[in-house]
């Protein structure tokens, strides 16, 4: 192969590096408020690929798996929900799941969600998405969240004061 040849190469793959950088997170813009997103972006290493709500509440036959504390699971979920941790992941959790049926793996903002997302990986799971921007972002478009006796409610556990401005759909009551 000659020289101009391997330059010629070097260019190109060398433009379509920079193409590909400039594009940024590939989930920027999965979340309303432009703030938020970046905070998302920034904590998640997209190490499973992620899913908005919108996209996640399209998509049949999907199991949601809350990746919470218990206490925030009490509080409210998104429906259906299964309860498997956060901390205190335990595989046998998720043994009678299909290992390609399609799970969301959600938190509060995506960073835990990501962490179990992973391990379900590791455990043989082949359909697992990131629930992106995760309960808050389904609080924030107004989706249904239902409380410990599987009733609607308007109660979200925001994990604290801090992480409760991410928030911002006014007819949800944090609670932390």
């Amino acid at each position: 192969m000659t020289i101009k040849r391997w330059i010629t190469i070097l260019y190109f793959s060398f433009a379509i590096t920079i193409v590909f950088c400039q594009r940024g997170s590939p989930a920027i813009g999965r979340v309303k408020n432009p703030s938020f997103d970046k905070t998302i972006a920034s904590m998640l290493n997209f190490s499973v690929p992620v899913l908005s709500v919108q996209e996640a509440k399209s998509k049949s036959g999907v199991t949601y798996l809350d990746a919470r504390e218990p206490q925030e699971y009490e509080v409210s979920r998104i429906p259906g929900a299964l309860y498997i941790g956060a901390k205190e992941f335990d595989p046998k959790a998720v043994e009678a799941l299909s290992k390609d049926q399609a799970l969301v793996v959600y938190c509060s903002v995506g960073y835990r969600s990501e962490k179990i997302g992973t391990k379900l990986k590791a455990l043989g799971f082949t359909n697992v998405y990131n629930l992106y921007g995760s309960i808050f972002e389904w609080a924030n478009v107004g989706y249904p969240l239902v409380d410990a006796h599987n009733q609607p409610t308007k109660n979200l556990h925001t994990y604290n004061k801090k992480w409760s401005q991410w928030v911002d759909n006014k007819e949800i009551v944090k609670v932390w």
